[in-house]
């Protein structure tokens, strides 16, 4: 056999094997349909993680479509984002870590909102006998004794962040910076003081609310603590009408009242 008909007989051969390929796949759906039938992933503060999941749950059972949250804290988030995470969603607890992300260019142009707002507080175990006022005048050093302030990293977590800016705004923070326990999220820093390993706490009042293990001391005062705002944004390459979908959701009366019944609040119209 010349060499032209072996090259043909192989030819034959491998469109023969294709077209049993072909033929033997099951018929695709268009791309759109099957991007749609996906997951929607949403990266959130470790803070809003119960009403998150109670968010997918109620969007699983209005929709059938599926909600699929990924929680820790922001700065985590924006980190795994700008490095490539497939995160379609991100609901921030702060400002900051939203701006990294447009700086990048990682953000779907027009589609950052602000979404929530929450306060801080002060914790301590349930049984804890600590009262005290928060104000410049108070003598925090005293009161923790050789205990700890649990807080989040106030380098990388907002929840530590906004501690911080308060307790400079009080005047107490060069009180406290030699007798914290920093956490990596707020969660953590919560599970501190419910465990009774810190004296007190900083966390948010959605977060205190969660444990029956912590109590309130007190509220940082509105004119020193700093406007705490949850911006959300969809990640730029991410947009698809099923992601447009939870965006919306997020936003709806019905998720509304979930977060609310978390302790979280709308921002004021201009946040």
């Amino acid at each position: 056999m010349t060499a032209w008909p072996q090259r043909a007989c192989r030819l034959s051969r491998l469109f023969g094997v294709l077209l049993a390929f072909c033929l033997a796949a099951p018929m695709s759906t268009p791309a759109g349909a099957a991007e749609d039938d996906k997951p929607v992933t949403l990266f959130a503060a470790a803070s809003a993680t119960d009403a998150v999941n109670e968010i997918a749950e109620a969007y699983a059972a209005r929709t059938g479509g599926s909600i699929r949250p990924v929680v820790a804290a922001s700065s985590t988030l924006a980190r795994q984002i700008s490095q490539g995470a497939p995160a379609d969603l991100f609901l921030s607890a702060n400002a900051k870590w939203m701006d990294h992300l447009a700086g990048l260019q990682l953000l779907q142009d027009g589609s950052r909102l602000p979404l929530l707002s929450n306060r801080l507080v002060l914790i301590a175990p349930a049984d804890s006998q600590l009262r005290l006022r928060l104000s410049p005048e108070l003598d925090l050093a005293r009161l923790l004794g050789n205990g700890r302030l649990a807080i989040g990293d106030p380098n990388h977590v907002p929840a530590g962040i906004y501690a911080r800016e308060a307790l400079r705004n009080l005047g107490l923070w060069e009180q406290v910076a030699a007798k914290l326990a920093q956490a990596s999220n707020v969660r953590a820093a919560l599970a501190l003081v419910d465990r009774g390993e810190a004296v007190a706490g900083i966390v948010y009042e959605t977060d205190a609310a969660i444990s029956p293990r912590v109590r309130i001391v007190d509220s940082f005062p509105l004119a020193a603590s700093p406007k705490i705002v949850y911006p959300l944004a969809i990640v730029a390459g991410r947009d698809r009408p099923e992601v447009r979908r939870v965006y919306e959701f997020l936003q709806s009366a019905e998720a509304t009242a979930i977060f609310s019944k978390h302790g979280f609040t709308r921002p004021a119209l201009g946040s």
